[in-house]
């Protein structure tokens, strides 16, 4: 079997649950693991036949596939501002929009001196990581609930040589957030799907993501940006902003949640693909 052989043949599988763009790119990423051949290179060497080792892994790769596990988890990496994160079940896959939210708050904050920042729900550590490497005087804190997926993303930093003081922590409960600072930057990318959702979603999120990085209670859908608006009040510096990425259906709702907490210049942005996903407020109202 050839590379291209390979390509086309994986392609038309995954066409079974993929549109023929996704699949098409899954096909690459996977033969770019397998035979670790960049994209180019695979085509310059497109006649060149895979050993048996690579095809048993082709169709071990081809099987999971099928069953919707999302091809990152498989391979155990996935790309985040031009950076290899490690990433497994413990983590949230890193998205284009979440890279959009680090890129405004770089060109907003890129001449701050040594900015203090917090990453609340941190994952993979793809948000602490990328804020470091591009804004390099800054320093970083993040946070998680989940030990395993701290260990995650302290990995990404010690392979990405980015310094980040990462802790185990649990944000909603509000006698831990008095043991904070205050910092200049505070970021989030928090659960915000409500359960009821879940029967709209894609079986390869709802499958092999980690539900408590995605799913937030019907009856409270908002608690964590509730917690974060209420942190800022005493961490967030007199010229601090927070930037948080939302779901677009509750753009509204959430821009009133910091509303009600007295701060103001609240932006809501949209994403690349038109949708309200992200929201920037700065500094309290004076009393």
């Amino acid at each position: 079997m050839t590379i291209t052989e390979a390509r086309i043949g994986i392609t038309q599988k995954l066409i079974k649950i993929y549109d023929e763009s996704e699949a098409n790119n899954i096909a690459e990423l996977v033969l770019e693991h397998i035979t670790q051949l960049s994209k180019k290179e695979q085509f310059i060497n497109k006649s060149l036949l895979l050993n048996s080792v690579q095809q048993e892994s082709m169709v071990t790769f081809s099987d999971r596939l099928l069953m919707h596990e999302p091809v990152q988890y498989i391979l155990g990496e996935a790309w985040f501002s031009n950076m290899k994160f490690n990433v497994d079940k413990n983590v949230l896959i890193p998205r284009p929009e979440t890279e959009e939210l680090v890129e405004w708050i770089v060109k907003e904050n890129k001449k701050l001196q040594s900015p203090s920042i917090i990453d609340i729900g941190t994952g993979s550590g793809c948000v602490p990581i990328s804020l470091k490497k591009k804004l390099p005087e800054s320093k970083i804190s993040a946070i998680d609930i989940c030990n395993a997926a701290l260990s995650v993303a302290k990995k990404n930093a010690m392979e990405l040589q980015a310094d980040i003081h990462f802790l185990l922590f649990d944000f909603l409960k509000e006698e831990n957030r008095k043991q904070l600072n205050q910092f200049d930057i505070i970021v989030s990318n928090p659960p915000y799907i409500p359960i009821s959702d879940k029967t709209t979603m894609n079986k390869n999120v709802l499958l092999f993501e980690p539900q408590k990085a995605l799913f937030v209670s019907n009856e409270d859908p908002f608690i964590f940006y509730k917690a974060i608006a209420e942190f800022g009040k005493n961490h967030l510096t007199e010229q601090g902003k927070i930037y948080v990425e939302i779901s677009e259906t509750f753009a509204d709702d959430i821009a009133s949640i910091f509303k009600e907490n007295g701060y103001k210049n609240i932006v809501v942005k949209k994403d690349m693909q038109g949708k309200n996903r992200m929201i920037r407020v700065s500094k309290l109202i004076a009393e």
